[in-house]
C-alpha cells in the first residue's frame, strides 16, 4: 500500500499495530451468531441460516450477538418489524463494546400504535457517553417488507444507511476534542425488548400485551469487517469501506432525507443545550 505525505501519524501507528485485513461475509445465522437470551423466543427458521426471528411477550424479549468482535467494519441486515400495534416495543441492530465505558453505534426502532409511524432512533456512544441522538420517520412502512439497514464504521466516520440511502454521517472529530470510537472492539447485537416507559411518545403509549407475542424478522445478515482476536485487529486500508465517505451525490441524498424525514436532531435542541450545542455540531 502506498502512503502519501498527508498520511497522519496516528493512522501510520494503527497500521503498524494491526495485521493483514480479513473480511468476513457472515451469511449464516447458524454459523456467525448466537441467540444469547430469550429462552427460545429467538429462532432460526431455515437450514441455510438466512432467516431469524426474535419475539417478545410479557415474560421476556430476545436477542442475538455475533460470535466475533470487530474493530471497524461494515455490517448490514434486512429487517421486517413488528406489525400493528407495536407501542412500547424496541427492535434493534447495533454494535457495542463491553464494560462501563463502552462504545456503541445504534439503530433502534421504536414501535407505535396502529396507523402511526415507527421512529428510527440513531445514536453513537463513546466511553459510555451518548447524547448524540438523531431520529427519523421512515418513508415506507417497515412492517410490510424487508428493508436493508447498514452501519459503516471506519477510522474517519460512521455512516448509517437505509436501503442504500445515507441518512446520517458522524465524522471523527477527535482533532477538536470530540470522542470517536477508535480503540474498543465491538460485537454486533440485535434484540426485541419492552421499553414502554419511554419508547412511544415518551411513555404515554403503553404496550398492549393482548397483541403479544410481538415478532420481528431478520435476514441476510452480512459483515465485512476487521476481526478482533488475541488482542489485535486484522485490519488495513485495503477494503473500500475502510476509507468510505459520502460523495456529493451521497451528501445530497442524505440532506434530502434529513430535511423530509428527520424528526429530532440533538444539534438543534437549544432547550436541551442552553449554553450552546455540542462542539461536534459546529
Amino acid at each position: 500500500m502506498k502512503l502519501s505525505c498527508g498520511t497522519s501519524f496516528a493512522f501510520l501507528i494503527m497500521l503498524l499495530l494491526v495485521g493483514q485485513y480479513v473480511h468476513v461475509y457472515a451469511g449464516s445465522f447458524h454459523k456467525d451468531v448466537k441467540i444469547h437470551w430469550g429462552d427460545g423466543r429467538g429462532k432460526i427458521h431455515d437450514r441455510d441460516g438466512k432467516l431469524l426471528s426474535l419475539s417478545l411477550d410479557k415474560s421476556s424479549g430476545s436477542g442475538f450477538q455475533s460470535n466475533q468482535e470487530f474493530l471497524y467494519g461494515k455490517a448490514e441486515v434486512q429487517m421486517k418489524l413488528v406489525p400493528g400495534n407495536s407501542a412500547g416495543t424496541v427492535t434493534t441492530f447495533y454494535l457495542k463494546s463491553p464494560g462501563t465505558t463502552w462504545d456503541e453505534i445504534d439503530f433502534e426502532f421504536l414501535g407505535n400504535i396502529s396507523g402511526h409511524p415507527y421512529t428510527l432512533h440513531t445514536n453513537v456512544y463513546t466511553k459510555g457517553t451518548g447524547d448524540k441522538e438523531q431520529q427519523f420517520h421512515l418513508w415506507f412502512d417497515p412492517t410490510v417488507n424487508f428493508h436493508t439497514y447498514c452501519i459503516t464504521w471506519n477510522p474517519q466516520r460512521i455512516i448509517f444507511t437505509v436501503d442504500g440511502i445515507p441518512i446520517r454521517e458522524f465524522k471523527n472529530s477527535e482533532a477538536i476534542g470530540v470522542l470517536f470510537p477508535t480503540r474498543q472492539p465491538m460485537r454486533l447485537y440485535a434484540s426485541l425488548w419492552e421499553a414502554e416507559h419511554w419508547a412511544t411518545r415518551g411513555g404515554l403509549e403503553k404496550t398492549d400485551w393482548s397483541k403479544a407475542p410481538f415478532t420481528a424478522f431478520y435476514r441476510n445478515y452480512n459483515v465485512d469487517g476487521c476481526v478482533w482476536a488475541n488482542g489485535k485487529s486484522s485490519c488495513s486500508a485495503n477494503s473500500p469501506w475502510f476509507t468510505q465517505k459520502l460523495d456529493s451525490n451521497g451528501q445530497t441524498r442524505m440532506k434530502g432525507v434529513q430535511s423530509k424525514y428527520m424528526i429530532y436532531n440533538y444539534c438543534t435542541d437549544k432547550r436541551r443545550f442552553p449554553r450552546g450545542v455540542p462542539t461536534v455540531c459546529t
